[in-house]
């Protein structure tokens, strides 16, 4: 985070002090904004972070807007202090965010102005080109600067790690006809890669995958798919891998093809990995996923003149079962959440069952019921497994088998 002057606004005995007013991050990360907060008496019975007012007589608490499902906590003692965590960061999050809380009080209300400001950034590949030298500067931008007040950049050329440097520009000779392909990082976030560019031309080596992030459910199958271009060299070979699994290759630097693994037998294809061509798509099959599945998946092919680079960050996957969480909603309400440990891919559709039957009309992972009843609740997404059955008053929640 960048070290902004803190900002305080007080009323009557109440403030709020937002530890940064501006913070820029990137695409699929995490991010935390903190305040402190004091006010003149009572208890604290409510805090929250918003966006939006909206028409109601309270703002609208981001930790109920589906938007951010599996994505948002609340973290914080509700006393002086509150954190809000985001994690996989989309661009749609750039937003002002403000922090609310409500006392047991008469007019016990307060929220703090400004505010924190997050700018949620990609990174992209700019090229410069000079006739001396026929040098190329390779920039990576961004449509903000960085929180992070030193930033290391990492590229890799063709796939493979090749320079590490605190200036976001690389420097960088082309031939005539280079096939050669860059993408620029930041140390630490190395899965949130720029798309690879071409120095030169239009086809080059490159490899693109459709999702950088999947998560799924445990007992289904999964896809994970890639195009890739040799620069009109045939390809001759290819394969998919997972770094996780280095410990098993006979040699620790060669990837071994997946279809190979025993902790995939049965469980893993993927059709026409080896066409006489120079480009295509390559899709990764796993089937009857189990939690110990989750990793990065990588695919890489070979011409008889180049192989594209291991190094270069692939898909992740994360595995997960359902779990039915309760919590205290309004008075004589309860909330039931349907939770994963990470965020499902592809917006899918929740089903809740009640005594084993299905209710009707309702699709969001978030349930409300009556505290005075007694019965027997579990979700389920649509076409995949169901959570254990959890009673509304019971504070126990298992995960599937």
């Amino acid at each position: 985070m960048s070290n902004c002057v803190s900002v305080v606004l007080g009323q009557k005995g109440w403030s709020v002090t937002y530890t940064t007013q501006r913070i820029c991050a990137l695409k699929g990360s995490t991010v935390e904004l903190t305040c402190s907060y004091t006010y003149p008496s009572g208890t604290v019975t409510t805090t929250l972070w918003f966006t939006n007012w909206g028409s109601g007589v309270e703002p609208e608490d981001l930790g109920q807007d589906p938007e951010y499902t599996g994505r948002l906590e609340y973290h914080g003692d509700k006393k002086k202090d509150s954190i809000l965590r985001i994690t996989d960061l989309r661009e749609s999050d750039s937003a002002t965010y403000k922090f609310r809380l409500l006392t047991d009080q008469t007019e016990g209300k307060y929220y703090g102005d400004p505010g924190v400001t997050l700018s949620v950034t990609a990174l992209q590949v700019k090229l410069t080109y000079s006739s001396w030298q026929n040098l190329v500067t390779i920039t990576c931008i961004t449509t903000c600067t960085l929180s992070n007040p030193k930033p290391t950049y990492i590229w890799y050329k063709n796939g493979q790690h090749q320079h590490e440097s605190t200036s976001p520009q690389y420097k960088y000779s082309v031939y005539s006809n280079s096939k050669d392909s860059y993408s620029c990082a930041v140390k630490g976030h190395e899965d949130l890669h720029s798309p690879a560019v071409c120095v030169q031309g239009q086809s080059c080596n490159t490899v693109t995958y459709t999702k950088r992030t999947i998560c799924a459910l445990k007992g289904s199958t999964v896809y994970i798919s890639c195009t890739y271009d040799s620069g009109y060299d045939t390809v001759k070979s290819s394969l998919w891998f997972s770094p996780k699994q280095r410990s098993r290759w006979s040699d620790k630097l060669t990837p071994e093809d997946l279809t190979r693994d025993p902790g995939y037998a049965g469980r893993v294809e993927y059709p026409d990995k080896e066409r006489w061509r120079y480009t295509g798509h390559s899709t990764l099959r796993i089937s009857n996923l189990r939690e110990e599945d989750s990793a990065e998946y990588r695919f890489t092919y070979k011409t008889y003149y180049f192989e594209w680079g291991h190094s270069f960050p692939g898909t992740t996957l994360s595995v997960t079962g359902l779990q039915v969480k309760v919590t205290p909603a309004a008075e004589g309400q309860k909330t039931l959440t349907c939770i994963t440990t990470c965020t499902l891919t592809d917006n899918p559709t929740y089903i809740w069952y009640k005594n084993g039957q299905n209710v009707q009309g309702v699709s969001s992972p978030m349930y409300s019921i009556s505290s005075e009843n007694a019965d027997s609740y579990f979700c389920a997404v649509k076409g995949h497994l169901s959570s254990a059955a959890v009673c509304e008053y019971s504070t126990i929640v298992q995960y599937s088998t």
